[in-house]
């Protein structure tokens, strides 16, 4: 039956307040989420205040609170961070490329597909427990900084393929038709047109991708990590020939998220307010991290625009 004008007036608005319903329920759920993530942290500066300076970042964890750092514990997560981006975003990258550029819709695709989105969904216990096994005992790594990159480079993996070709995908087709008109081949039109067009989203998904592996404990508690170390690893840049030191990748090693459940686990309400200081920086790291990927997209966007 054909609805008349008023009809379909009616239905028009009647949608249109649904719409408004929902993007008002929306925009109140996400203001609720920001405003209990900002009493959570602002709560978490009040109580790690009085440690936050200068000796907290430079003095090693110690049995007595008020002289406790995260020296070991912030290096120790710069270099992991280093290790698992040197690992993750080359294969990452690549794998994306190769799925929405080159694979087509074969067998192969769909399967390599498919084990991409389940990975997405895994547990991140399981990836410290298939490392525990295969990094650890059959290859012999150890429970290193080398071990701790590749555990958590193979948890960040499933994020840098998908958002890799989500980029890629949104570059216009009229782009690569235009470059083929001109006679590149298909890794030109990659290289030099689909990559630079899709480099602001790439880069804004590796470090998601890092900020989730930042933040991890489970896996790298299962691979060996201390909760309690004293020293540094080895330098990583030396001042004789061949000037790069390898030694650090095999060191032992904590992290953030480890010094801090080391330090919260104790009754000493001192350690408390360590950890709490501790979380302030992880969290700001985090921030850190995230404005680096607003400024390199918008670094992207420039470029392309020019």
């Amino acid at each position: 039956m054909a609805l008349n004008p008023q009809q379909i007036q009616a239905l028009i608005r009647q949608h249109k307040r649904r719409d408004m319903l929902f993007d008002m329920l929306g925009l109140a759920v996400m203001l609720l989420a920001i405003l209990v993530l900002f009493a959570l942290f602002t709560q978490l500066v009040i109580d790690g205040a009085s440690r936050l300076n200068l000796d907290f970042f430079t003095h090693f964890p110690s049995r007595h609170a008020g002289q406790a750092g995260i020296l070991s514990a912030w290096v120790g997560s710069v270099a992991v961070m280093f290790v698992t981006a040197l690992a993750a975003v080359p294969v990452g990258v690549a794998a994306g490329i190769y799925l929405e550029e080159y694979s087509g819709k074969g067998l192969l695709a769909e399967i390599i597909e498919i084990n991409v989105s389940n990975l997405a969904g895994v547990p991140s216990i399981i990836y410290g427990l298939l490392a525990l096994g295969l990094l650890v005992y059959q290859i012999g790594l150890g429970e290193s900084i080398l071990t701790a990159g590749l555990t958590l480079a193979m948890l960040i993996l499933p994020i840098v393929i998908v958002s890799t070709r989500e980029s890629i995908r949104a570059v216009p087709n009229a782009i690569r038709e235009a470059a083929y008109a001109l006679g590149a081949t298909r890794w030109q039109t990659v290289r030099d047109h689909v990559l630079p067009y899709s480099s602001a989203g790439i880069m804004t998904g590796v470090i998601i991708g890092l900020s989730r592996a930042i933040g991890e404990t489970a896996p790298i508690i299962t691979i060996g990590a201390l909760t309690f170390i004293a020293f540094l690893p080895p330098p990583m840049v030396t001042g004789v020939p061949p000037f790069i030191n390898l030694d650090w990748l095999s060191s032992p090693f904590t992290v953030m998220p480890i010094q801090m459940f080391n330090w919260i686990s104790r009754p000493d309400p001192q350690f408390h307010v360590n950890a709490a200081a501790a979380g302030v920086v992880l969290v700001a790291m985090t921030l850190l991290m995230n404005a680096c990927a607003i400024w390199l997209r918008y670094r992207a966007r420039q470029r392309i625009k020019w």
